[in-house]
């Protein structure tokens, strides 16, 4: 999911042999009967009966290992660990166990040192915080890592996909009536983020274009964006952004996450520019979403958009994401980020649909006890 493709399939049978097509695009679905390839043309649903073979190709233009790095280390900064260390260039986080993100090695640039001895340092500091070793692995700038880590039998995480996209963020046309084809059909379907700090997207946009008409944000000059019309009740709640997050918004990322301890506060409220969007419905706080700007200025980070059960599906993720994204702009922010486990499916359905593309995928890698 989120790699470009080449699918090989049968499109008809001609004296009693099988006729193939190519097609080539990202992978944005797949189910146990169809994938969704977007490709030049447009969103393409192929039957998996009809696949007769299929292989990720190169992305026509891979980025640069400095951009890479200028990323990984602008999404560093917008999930700041408390504890820090550096080996060379390469940077050592600890966070009391809160996120994988927050409490792993990210071996960019030179560690000073033979990558041996450079893992071997890793697994010690590692040990004097009381921590399992774990690396986080940029591909295919850490592939060397990679290989030295399988020489020491270091477990995988699943794949996480390192995603971009330009500001503003696009529009989101209403899906025809009756098309369950490609990322449109599945924008009412949840799509929680499985990846440390990432959005918890709940596939909320249900056809209405954020744009115009039911759902429209406009900026009420007080940090807040009100939404126009109904949208299954919730027609007159706000998105408001402030410069720290309440209680209650805590309390919603600590129930995601599994606890709040002090260094996870540090995680998220350490960053110069940051803003926390609480959106209340009948005051009660329903939705949440964090966003950073860092990188120079250059990169909008999107994390912990949640979501709750009771009012999913109904467009308040977009609306976070849309009051977040016109923050980042205004702040001067290009682009945004965002990370998303491979796996996810109806997470990089949907966010293809809001204009992001793979930039890079990283493999967390965890130490053998």
């Amino acid at each position: 999911m989120g790699h470009r493709i080449v699918v090989r399939r049968i499109v008809g049978i001609r004296e009693g042999r099988p006729l193939f097509s190519d097609a080539l695009g990202e992978l944005v679905e797949l189910s146990e009967t169809h994938l969704t390839l977007a490709t030049a043309k447009g969103n393409l649903r192929v039957p998996v009966a009809q696949v007769h073979r299929a292989k990720r190709v190169p992305p026509t233009r891979r980025p640069t290992a400095a951009a890479v790095v200028a990323l990984e280390r602008a999404a560093d900064e917008a999930w700041p660990a408390p504890t820090r260390g550096q080996l060379g260039e390469w940077l050592l986080r600890s966070a009391e166990g809160w996120t994988g993100r927050a409490n792993s090695a990210l071996p960019i640039g030179d560690p000073d040192r033979p990558l041996p001895a450079a893992v071997d340092a890793v697994e010690q500091w590692y040990a004097e915080q009381g921590q399992p070793a774990i690396i986080n692995t940029p591909l295919p700038l850490a592939a060397p890592v990679g290989a030295e880590l399988d020489i020491r039998g270091w477990t995988t995480r699943p794949p996480t996909l390192v995603q971009t996209a330009p500001l503003p963020l696009p529009s989101v046309a209403a899906p025809k009536k009756g098309d369950t084809s490609g990322a449109e059909g599945r924008d009412d379907e949840l799509a929680q983020n499985g990846a440390d700090g990432g959005p918890a997207l709940d596939g909320a946009d249900d056809g209405r274009n954020p744009a115009d008409g039911d759902g429209q944000h406009r900026a009420d000059g007080d940090g807040q964006h009100r939404a126009d019309g109904d949208v299954g009740g919730l027609g007159d709640a706000v998105v408001d952004l402030a410069t720290a997050p309440t209680e209650e918004w805590l309390a919603i990322a600590a129930g995601r996450k599994g606890g709040l301890p002090d260094a996870a506060r540090h995680v998220l409220t350490a960053v110069d520019q940051v803003r926390f969007a609480h959106v209340y419905a009948h005051g009660t706080l329903v939705a949440i979403g964090r966003g950073t700007v860092t990188g120079q200025g250059r990169w909008l980070g999107l994390s912990l958009i949640e979501v709750l059960p009771a009012v999913r599906r109904q467009g308040l993720a977009r609306r976070v994401i849309d009051a977040l994204a016109e923050w980042g702009s205004s702040a001067g922010a290009t682009h945004a980020f965002l990370q998303v486990e491979q796996r996810n499916t109806a997470a990089v359905a949907l966010y293809r649909r809001l204009g992001f593309t793979t930039h890079h995928t990283y493999l967390t890698r965890v130490a053998p006890h």
